[in-house]
Parts: structure tokens; sequence; C-alpha cells
């Protein structure tokens, strides 16, 4: 099948890849009802079509904390995706460098941040508040010095939520032998997965803490690590503690609540990114998308605001740039064009996003990405957007 778009990306990786990954990057925490309103939340919003006007001139660029990307777009922190293909972050890194949109490197990605450095431009940093604050001062350093323009600090993740599918599939919860067991079959059955993975994506580790975890080999061990080090602790006043390291932009990832954004601001942040964690923590939680009106509104310009969570097309991206967003983050999108095949998939999608976004553009007379605003939209009142989806 030749993909046409991200549903068929992620048709492609559920084909490929390994139950136990592919359930992973598919699933959301709990039932998923936050999983699956990200998605019908945005497809409930209308875009106000309109002719007959010059669109000759089409200027799809943004800039974010002083970087200028080709179109609004990045790429999203997916932890574990050097496992989706052979050093997964650094094909997705270079996918991103050629389309001209940045590329954000998990904390809890295979690859490290030298390995994706040395083989693409220098990524956005993803950062979880570790218990281990030495690690932590660690891990900024490294980030600093290898050129990393923008950290993006992820505030959502305190204690992982329940996803019940990685239990099913035997990814968490059973022993060390059942575990064993499923990857041996996995490898069997997924031929074409296990000869990219064991002849040309060794080590599987999490490249990033791997000096922090001694004597661990296996993935999971490593995602033990992390979540016996989550702080539950962390407040606003450690945004202080991370600027005493990092001078560059901070990004708070994970806000949904328009006061939180209000203390983002206060606390000193250069930005945040209305989001859910993709469905993948607190279940029963609105949508990233009927959340980013009102933090929009609350912070105005004290803050740079993105959003991530049920972007599936180009049109989702001109949905959320007309209610405020300054660029969108993919996350599952580009995870299952990874894992589809690689580094050509994931441009193949991303020209596919560029082909969607310059199309609704066009029909709806939006010549410039950097002023698209609600005028673009078919009368909907936002706010209740995620109650009119689920009536």
């Amino acid at each position: 099948m030749r993909a046409a778009s991200v549903s068929d990306f992620r048709e492609l990786a559920r084909r490929r890849l390994p139950r136990i990954f592919f359930e992973y990057i598919d699933g959301g925490s709990y039932a998923e009802e936050t999983l699956r309103r990200n998605v019908a939340d945005l497809e409930a919003i209308a875009l106000r079509q309109r002719v007959m006007r010059d669109m000759t001139e089409l200027d799809m660029g943004v800039e974010v904390f002083g970087q200028k990307l080709s179109m609004p777009v990045g790429l999203a922190p997916v932890g574990m995706s050097g496992m989706y293909a052979a050093r997964g972050e650094v094909q997705a890194a270079r996918a991103a460098q050629a389309a001209g949109i940045p590329f954000c490197l998990s904390t809890v990605g295979v690859c490290s941040l030298e390995e994706v450095t040395q083989g693409a431009q220098a990524p956005w940093f993803q950062l979880y508040m570790l218990k281990d604050r030495g690690f932590m001062r660690e891990l900024l350093g490294r980030a600093k010095d290898l050129g990393s323009p923008v950290l993006v600090f992820t505030v959502d993740l305190p204690v992982p939520g329940a996803r019940y599918r990685d239990v099913r599939s035997g990814f968490t919860g059973g022993t060390a032998l059942q575990a064993a067991l499923t990857q041996a079959w996995d490898g069997v059955t997924h031929p074409s997965w296990t000869w990219d993975l064991f002849t040309r994506g060794k080590p599987h580790t999490l490249g990033t803490v791997a000096s922090a975890v001694q004597g661990s080999r296996r993935v999971t061990d490593f995602l033990s690590w992390i979540s016996r080090n989550f702080d539950r602790s962390v407040t606003w006043k450690d945004l202080d503690w991370v600027r005493e390291t990092w001078d560059g932009p901070i990004v708070v990832k994970g806000v949904l609540d328009a006061e939180d954004a209000r203390d983002a601001v206060k606390a000193g942040a250069q930005g945040l990114v209305v989001s859910n964690h993709g469905g993948r923590q607190l279940d029963g939680v609105r949508s990233s998308i009927s959340a980013l009106p009102r933090i929009v509104d609350a912070v105005g310009d004290d803050l740079e605001v993105l959003m991530d969570g049920g972007v599936r097309s180009g049109l989702d991206v001109l949905k959320a740039l007309s209610l405020g967003a300054k660029a969108v983050l993919l996350g599952r999108a580009w995870a299952y064009a990874l894992g589809a095949g690689g580094e050509a998939q994931v441009t193949r999608m991303l020209n596919i996003i560029r082909s969607e976004l310059a199309v609704a553009m066009i029909l709806t007379g939006c010549r410039s990405a950097r002023a698209a605003g609600r005028e673009l939209l078919d009368g909907i009142d936002v706010p209740s957007v995620a109650n009119r989806a689920r009536s």
C-alpha cells in the first residue's frame, strides 16, 4: 500500500511492527477517552471555505523561539522511537532537517543527544523532572554544549498513566520470562523489523540516560529506572533550578488549564505546549484543541503557544493555527511513518502534511500561516466543540 494519509501510515506500521511496539505507539491510558477526543474534536471543527481570491502567493513559514520554520509543524518527542526503525531518532531528525522543521528528542529516546546531533541538526531537547538532580544538571549541560536551541520541559508526567494496552500486549506487567517469550515470538513473526533492528539498530538502550542506568541492557530496564525516578514534588519554582543551567528558551509541555498557563508566564517560561500527552496520562480530560483557545486568550502575547494531540492532517494544522497556536507538534503521525519504513516514510508524511496545509490555506483564503485566525473557522463556538462532538 502506498500511504496517502496518516491513517495509512498507521496501518503500515501496524503490519510491520511487533505488537508490543505498535500498541505502545497507538494506545492511550485507561479507556482511551481522551485519545479519541483529541481526534474527534479536531474533526468537529469546520473550516470556512472562501473562493475567488487571488492565492498565487502562499507563505507557510513561521518563526518560533527565534527559529524559522518552513511550515508551522515540528516533530514532538516520542519515546523509544529507535525501536520502530534502526536508529529511529536519527532518521526522523534527518527528515525534519530536510523539511526545514525542528525535531525534539525525548529523554527516553534510543539514540543519545550526541548521536542525533552528529547525524542531523542539534535537536530540541525534551526533559522530565527527575529525582536525581545531579544527572538532570548533566543532561542540561550536554544539551546546551551540543547546541540544542530549545528545552521542552514536560510537566504532565509526575507518574506514568495506566496504559491497559501495554499490559495486554505483554510490554509491561509480566515476568521476565513472559517478556522474553513475547519478544522472541514478535521477532519471528516480523522478520523485516527484526532484520532492521538487530542488524543496524543496536544498541537497544535509552542512549541519553544510559550512563545513569548501569548494568542494564533491555529497553524495559531503562523505562523502569525512568518510572522510579519521576519526581512528584515538582513545582513551578523548579523552573528557577532549571534556569541555573539552561539559558535558552524553556517551553512547558503538558498544559491544559488556563490558570496553569498563567503560572507558566509567572515562572518565566518562554512558551508552552497545550497537550494532554496524546491521551496517555490522565484519561477523561478535555482534548488539546478544545483547551487551546482559552489558554491563548489567557496568556496573550506573553508566551508562544504550540499544541499537540490528535493532529492527523494539514487541515488539522490550520485549525490549530486558527485558534491561536503558532505551530503544532506531530507525535503519532511521525511515529507511525517511522514504523512504516524509516526516514523515507517520515519525509513522505511531512510532504503530505505540507500539501494538505497548502490546499486548506488556498481554499480558506489564508495567504500566510502567520496571519491565520478565527475568521477561518465556520462560526464554531470552540469551547463547546467537545460537547457537540460527543452529543
